[in-house]
């Protein structure tokens, strides 16, 4: 198994600690939000389980398809990241819908808005950086 199957494999287990932090005592506090930023919600339990599988799937099938992961997701997420740091509310989660624009902190909507960011910027440069220079001819 190469590295960039690895990686999927590293995904999917930490989208699946992302749903799990939702339901650790340790990580809720007294308004029953995760870490202080994040309501538990059945959608968005629903989408990291979708990416968590996602990621999974790709990690079983192929070096192809978990680079395709990367670069997808990587730019789904990143970019619900970046519109979450503009206007407080994601699209992933329909939140731009559901609430459009929010008057929140700076520091409020980077907090919220980095896991997003983070997941999605290393898929990034997994997907187009790690995978390319890593291919070789058997993987082409």
């Amino acid at each position: 198994m190469d590295i960039i199957r690895l990686c999927a494999w590293g995904y999917a287990a930490l989208l699946g600690f992302v749903i799990l932090t939702g339901y650790i005592p340790a990580f809720i506090d007294a308004n029953d939000m995760i870490f202080g930023l994040f309501r538990r919600t059945w959608y968005a339990d629903g989408l990291h389980l979708v990416s968590a599988i996602w990621a999974a799937a790709a990690a079983m099938t192929s070096r192809r398809a978990s680079e395709l992961f990367f670069q997808l997701f990587g730019v789904f997420y990143f970019a619900d990241g970046m519109l979450g740091l503009l206007t407080g509310s994601g699209y992933l989660d329909f939140g731009i819908l559901i609430n459009g624009v929010l008057d929140l902190p700076l520091s409020t909507r980077f907090f919220a808005n980095a896991p997003h960011l983070a997941l999605g910027g290393v898929a990034i440069l997994i997907g187009y950086l790690l995978a390319p220079r890593t291919r070789t001819a058997v993987h082409a």
